[in-house]
C-alpha cells in the first residue's frame, strides 16, 4: 500500500505573519474562511500576553491580526467557495 503525498502546503504554503499586538512572529495558512492553521515560534509564544493566561487558547489579538491581513490580501485563503 503506497501512502499519497500531502501536497497542500506545496499549492500554498504557510505564510510568515507577526501579531500586531506583540510582534511575535508566526506561520499561517488560511484553507477556507472557517479553517486557519497557525505554527506558533518559540519567540512568540514567549511575547503573545495572552498566552500567559491560557496556552492552548488561540490568541484573540492574533486572530484580528490574521483576519486584517486575509482582508487586505497579506494572507490568501486556499477555497474561496
Amino acid at each position: 500500500m503506497s501512502v499519497r503525498p500531502d501536497d497542500r502546503l506545496t499549492d500554498l504554503p504557510m505564510r510568515p505573519l507577526r501579531c500586531a499586538r506583540c510582534n511575535g512572529p508566526v506561520l499561517v495558512r488560511k484553507s477556507s474562511w472557517e479553517q486557519t492553521s497557525i505554527q506558533w515560534s518559540e519567540q512568540a509564544m514567549a511575547d503573545c500576553p495572552n498566552l500567559r493566561t491560557d496556552r492552548y487558547e488561540t490568541c484573540p489579538d492574533l486572530r484580528a491580526t490574521i483576519q486584517q491581513a486575509t482582508l487586505n490580501g497579506t494572507v490568501q485563503v486556499v477555497a474561496t467557495e
